[in-house]
């Protein structure tokens, strides 16, 4: 029996993970939940899962989750002390699966207590990769991927010395706006971007994807838990979403991986390892129906977020951390209506060149780029809208 505490438990990942949990009840189960304010939905996994702890973001919450449920051993905490408490507590493995940068000290904390952790919050390695598996290593803890692309290139290096590597290459499926002009980005809403041709997806982590930042936030989190060097991760646009990733070897070989797109089939191969869950009841992959699989370069002109990804993990330290905090800013602002769809990469190149690079070795340098950057972000957006 594999115990888990679940950060993000309301969340995609979160609920996808807990499914598999209902479907393994013999390999899985929960002793710890965290969610935010979707409460009457943790009231219900309360009731299904039992476990011993969960976390809420306010007090008025936690008192309504604790009437709800009526189970008097559980034990409700709440905020930023509440996330850590749910990261530390008995647990095999902590499921990383907030959205943002709130899951940096959480799985900080988690690592430095020699748990392993099942990363989804990919914001973790891009704000702190290089404090994230200092902490990892001298702990001797592990961090496993959960998102689809980084599985993928694991289960294609498993087996092979990482001096054959040539390159590994992360597929996108380009968006909504994969053949769209700038003029009709600029013109989109937040109903055009959140309209993902193959993922479902929380709104955040969609409108990143139509930016395509999510996969530049991918390729930073693929430095840190694969080792690589920048030139040795690339971008490929694939718009079927079959082919999760590719690892390139030195002989000319390319293992991939592929799959339909359901965040279930990855999830359950790092929840099941060494073993593989059987999941027969999903849809099986028919590549006779798609009949063809199709490839292109990301165009950097028209998605410029995925060339600023990759000019922060270039420049290091905190650079990748003012990025995401920026993104989150001007992404929260287009879903508001504040600023256009085209603004969001605007708005994070402004402040990515505005900040200075601090060595981003410690939480403080880290936190601190982030209060800087959200605080520079909205200023900007205060001021484009006057």
């Amino acid at each position: 029996m594999k115990r888990l505490a679940l950060l993000g438990a309301t969340g995609s990942i979160g609920t996808q993970t807990l499914d598999l949990v209902s479907r393994f009840p013999d390999e899985l189960c929960v002793t710890a939940l965290s969610a935010g304010r979707s409460v009457d939905l943790l009231v219900q996994q309360c009731k299904q899962f039992h476990p011993e702890l969960v976390s809420v973001a306010r007090a008025e919450d936690a008192a309504r989750v604790r009437e709800a449920v009526g189970d008097p051993k559980l034990r409700i905490v709440h905020g930023a002390e509440g996330l850590l408490e749910v990261a530390t507590y008995d647990a095999d493995l902590l499921v990383g699966a907030l959205v943002g940068s709130a899951g940096l000290a959480p799985v900080v904390a988690a690592l430095r207590l020699g748990r392993d952790v099942a990363l989804a919050n990919k914001e973790v390695l891009v704000t702190g990769g290089p404090l994230v598996l200092a902490e990892a290593r001298r702990a001797g803890a592990k961090l496993l991927p959960l998102d689809s692309e980084h599985v993928a290139i694991a289960q294609c290096l498993a087996g092979h010395p990482q001096s054959a590597v040539k390159k590994i290459w992360l597929t996108a499926s380009g968006g909504p706006f994969r053949r769209a002009d700038r003029a009709t980005m600029a013109a989109a809403g937040p109903e055009q971007a959140l309209k993902h041709p193959n993922w479902d997806m929380g709104a955040k982590i969609t409108i990143d994807s139509a930016t395509l930042m999510n996969k530049g936030f991918e390729v930073i989190e693929a430095r840190w838990l694969f080792d690589l060097p920048l030139e040795r991760i690339g971008v490929l646009v694939h718009p079927e979403s079959i082919i999760h990733s590719f690892v390139e070897y030195c002989d000319g070989s390319w293992l991939a991986q592929l799959g339909i797109p359901d965040m279930r089939i990855p999830i359950a191969y790092t929840l099941g390892m060494p073993e593989r869950f059987p999941l027969p009841d999903l849809p099986p992959l028919d590549l006779l129906a798609l009949g063809a699989l199709h490839f292109e370069a990301p165009d950097l002109e028209r998605f410029p977020a995925l060339r600023l990804a990759f000019e922060a993990l270039a420049a290091g330290g905190t650079a990748p951390a003012a990025l995401n905090a920026a993104n989150e800013i001007a992404v929260a602002a287009f879903l508001a209506r504040e600023i256009p769809f085209t603004a969001i990469a605007e708005t994070a190149e402004e402040i990515l060149a505005a900040l200075p690079v601090l060595p981003g070795l410690s939480l403080e340098e880290i936190v601190e780029t982030d209060e800087r950057a959200r605080a520079h972000a909205r200023r900007r957006i205060e001021e484009r809208r006057h």
